[in-house]
């Protein structure tokens, strides 16, 4: 890897740029994961799998994703996924129906720490 490297200037400004993209995502995944609730954790998850931030227009979420695969990636319960889910389903931020499609509006969740997202039993449980 380290003659290939060498040899290839090409290559090995592509392999550095993918190690620092990959770098970064580990980091925001981690500050994510310590500073975020996992209603927001799972909000931001959800905007990154629409490829949202991405110069592309945000596109419906291809393949079918489990609530449990959700809940593993957010760190919390399938219980949790589920109803943060319905909440942004009835808030407009999302729709599921055999296929998964993330609004942009979702973005508020993550930005700014909107009241509407906020409920007194969230608060408790989405730790």
């Amino acid at each position: 890897m380290i003659a290939a490297i060498h040899r290839e200037p090409d290559f090995s400004e592509l392999f550095m740029s993918y190690l620092l993209a990959r770098n970064g995502r580990i980091e925001a995944d981690l500050i994510d994961q310590l500073f975020n609730s996992s209603e927001r954790r799972l909000a931001r998850l959800l905007l990154l799998l629409a490829n949202f931030g991405k110069e592309a227009r945000p596109e419906p979420i291809v393949g079918k994703i489990s609530q449990e695969t959700l809940a593993e990636m957010v760190g919390t319960t399938r219980s949790r996924v589920s109803f943060f889910m319905n909440k942004f389903r009835k808030l407009g931020y999302i729709n599921y129906n055999g296929h998964l499609e993330v609004h942009n509006s979702l973005l508020n969740v993550v930005l700014y720490d909107w009241p509407e997202i906020h409920t007194s039993e969230s608060r408790v449980k989405n730790r």
